[in-house]
């Protein structure tokens, strides 16, 4: 049997530049994990069979997807049975299914003895979905792309974040549609600019008035617009202590930035009726 942890996510930051040809839209992310983790335990099995505590159906399960790529051409004795045990909310910016679809490649590729590289099981994890590169190379790191360009990031810090999901729904396809219909969403971020690395400079030297002033995800006024609970939840972050607050990806998942865990637990029980969590975010090594 093998038991592995598959983290959430946040955005720092995240740029949407314009779409690509394949009906993708080019980003420019600096994204973490975070201490919130969905489970997967994989047992011997004959047939591959998945166990989720979700209902999604399994022709849509990206752990079943995962599962079906990594046994794909090596042969019908390759089997397992694989348990998803979610903590991570579903559809709220946070990247659970990446993260399950990741993690399932990277224990697959061991429980079976694949031996594939990282570089391949990355090219696998393009196929399933733009942020499973991310949670192969993490915990932290630009994305590029549509995804598939992951460049790993030196970030000893770790904070105490408060995460808050409002019981509302928001499709990524729609969030990122609404960038076409809004000009000027200003300067393009790249991978070397300036301020993704005042940015991880200012998380690194707990320099909170820079890190708000860097605040940018292109997505976010626009959800906020449709949605103004997002807004809510910031401000009621903020009155709370909070030194940075932002949307996660695509949301509806708001975080908030706290000087010390005391501090974030203190917050909690304000953000009700939302979904909340404590965490803390995952540093990287050199």
């Amino acid at each position: 049997m093998l038991t592995i942890h598959a983290p959430a996510k946040i955005n720092w930051l995240l740029n949407v530049a314009g779409k690509r040809d394949d009906g993708y839209h080019d980003i420019v992310s600096l994204m973490q994990c975070v201490t919130l983790n969905d489970t997967l335990t994989i047992e011997d099995s004959d047939d591959l069979e998945v166990v989720a505590d979700s209902d999604i159906p399994l022709r849509d399960n990206l752990v079943y997807k995962a599962a079906l790529l990594m046994k794909a051409g090596r042969g019908a004795g390759f089997g397992a049975k694989i348990t998803l045990k979610k903590e991570i909310p579903m559809a709220a910016g946070l990247g659970g299914g990446s993260s399950d679809a990741a993690r399932t490649l990277v224990a697959l590729n061991h429980f079976w003895n694949v031996n594939l590289t990282l570089r391949e099981l990355a090219g696998l994890g393009e196929m399933l979905g733009s942020d499973v590169p991310f949670f192969l190379y993490g915990p932290v790191a630009v994305v590029e792309g549509r995804g598939e360009i992951v460049t790993p990031v030196t970030l000893g810090a770790s904070y105490a974040l408060v995460l808050a999901r409002p019981p509302i729904e928001v499709s990524t396809a729609w969030a990122y549609s609404q960038v076409e219909n809004n000009t000027g969403s200003g300067k393009v971020l790249t991978k070397g600019d300036n301020n993704i690395k005042l940015f991880c400079q200012a998380l690194e030297t707990r320099d909170f008035s820079l890190l708000s002033s860097l605040r940018r995800n292109d997505l976010e006024s626009l959800v906020e617009k449709r949605h103004p609970v997002i807004g809510e939840i910031k401000g009621q972050l903020t009155i709370e202590g909070a030194v940075f607050s932002a949307m996660s990806g695509s949301g509806p998942t708001v975080f908030g930035l706290f000087p010390s865990r005391e501090e974030a637990e203190r917050a909690l029980p304000k953000l009700s009726p939302n979904w909340c969590r404590v965490v803390e975010t995952v540093a990287s090594g050199g």
